[in-house]
């Protein structure tokens, strides 16, 4: 865990890189990511130190001890309402303060000998600030969910795979890591979550100050084709603004994305009502991917591409079976064994195995539905082939931005297992260091198999 020399190291960063300068305003960008990272790094160390610190006032205020309870003795009826009230921070986030204390302290048994903490690889990642609480929180809850169901082996690989992959990324993307791992670990638990879900489905209409307000709440297999659908029609309405060339014109598309999405929603029921036109969805497509196995078996897991909530095998099979989706069934050494009815189309395959190798825009991990698939090397000037290791998928913010400001695009490995590398340009790192995008970001199931 974190120490007073590595808060000490931490504090020296910060003095160092502020040293020169008068206020936030006189920072050059390099300063200003400089300072930034000294901030987070003394800001993890001390979050570590925090929730060392918060176990031990819990320990300190257990109920057993009655009146002695420190907790009590301080006119507070818990630890967690102590120690929000001297931070100024909510009741639930010191709750998961001191989740994450108790799971990385270390232990002792019933004889008084040490153990080492419940957690120790979290541990060890708060105390190098490789992750921040809130990250450590995520995980921890989770393993202590699937911890009897997986056994310990299995609960301390995903811990080792998680704490590694959720270094670099923000809480979201962590959020994501921690969604997927938990369907592999527990896929009876997705099961019930997944029929719980499903039961309480709803769409509540009601009008009030002349507006009619729709309330939604779908379960994953429900919602996927009305995500896609949406997103694909707000990624053609886009599409079309960017080609037009009267843009800056007074009667130019300036709708908003909730604005689009709502004109979405109106227009495919008008669409379902008369049913005589084809409305533009810029090529969106379910993809439910599902390994055979799990599909046999009817006890695993699968995904939705553009959704981060599992769905079990039976969902995977009923979607697959209705119109619009395709099944991507993976075998053992996850080598796709069917793309659906639509693999006959050239285009449409190179377009769905980017999607199994990239997820979505490999960079800033949109769903696919808000992608294109783009030349590495271009068509034109350096005349690049139309293949997956030539290709990859990018929303039109990234696409524009590593073109604009010089990034490197690299592909390891061959068809839907190779793995996308960015490399920022020499002002940006002057290391260079390749960062890992794509699915392979996200991809913590490898090393641990599904518990039916």
């Amino acid at each position: 865990m974190a120490t007073l020399t590595a808060l000490h190291e931490a504090m020296t960063r910060l003095d160092d890189v502020w040293a020169e300068c008068d206020d936030s305003r006189s920072l050059s960008r390099a300063q200003l990511i400089a300072v930034n990272g000294a901030v987070d790094a003394l800001k993890r160390r001390l979050d570590a130190v925090h929730a060392d610190v918060a176990a031990r006032i819990a320990e300190e205020s257990r109920s057993e001890l009655g009146a002695d309870s420190l907790a009590k003795q301080q006119g507070y009826r818990s630890s967690a309402k102590l120690i929000a009230a001297s931070t100024g921070m909510s009741t639930g986030d010191a709750s998961r303060l001191i989740m994450v204390g108790e799971a990385t302290a270390p232990r002792a048994d019933l004889l008084g000998a040490p153990l080492p903490a419940k957690y120790p690889l979290v541990r060890d990642a708060l105390g190098v600030g490789a992750l921040s609480v809130q990250a450590a929180a995520l995980i921890v809850a989770m393993l202590d969910r699937c911890r009897i169901v997986a056994g310990r082996e299995r609960t301390a690989e995903a811990e080792r795979s998680l704490t590694e992959s959720a270094r670099g990324l923000g809480l979201d993307d962590v959020r994501r890591l921690v969604t997927k791992a938990e369907g592999r670990l527990d896929s009876g638990g997705v099961q019930r979550r997944v029929d719980e879900q499903r039961a309480r489905r709803s769409v509540t209409i009601f009008e009030r100050d002349g507006m009619v307000h729709l309330d939604a709440r779908l379960d994953a297999e429900s919602a996927a084709p009305v995500v896609t659908a949406i997103r694909g029609y707000v990624t053609a309405a886009f599409a079309a603004r960017a080609d037009s060339a009267g843009a800056d014109a007074p009667d130019a598309d300036r709708r908003t994305v909730p604005v689009l999405q709502a004109d979405a929603l109106s227009l495919f029921c008008t669409h379902v009502l008369g049913c005589e036109e084809r409305l533009p969805l810029g090529g969106a497509t379910v993809v439910v991917r599902v390994a055979l196995t799990d599909l046999e078996s009817d006890a695993g897991t699968a995904e939705i591409d553009g959704l981060d909530q599992p769905v079990g095998a039976g969902a995977a099979r009923r979607m697959a079976a209705g119109g619009g989706i395709i099944p991507c069934v993976l075998g053992g050494d996850s080598e796709i064994l069917d793309w659906g009815r639509e693999k006959r189309l050239f285009t449409r395959a190179q377009r769905l195995a980017l999607i199994e190798r990239d997820g979505g825009c490999a960079m800033c991990a949109l769903p696919p539905q808000m992608t294109k698939a783009h030349h590495i090397r271009w068509w034109g000037r350096d005349r690049g082939p139309t293949d997956l290791e030539n290709g990859v998928l990018l929303c039109e913010t990234c696409h524009h931005r590593i073109h604009d400001s010089g990034w490197e695009i690299r592909v390891e490995g061959r068809g839907v297992d190779g793995r996308v590398w960015f490399v920022p340009p020499r002002w940006v790192d002057p290391d260079q260091t390749p960062r890992l995008g794509g699915r392979a970001r996200f991809d913590v199931g490898r090393n641990f198999a599904t518990v039916a």
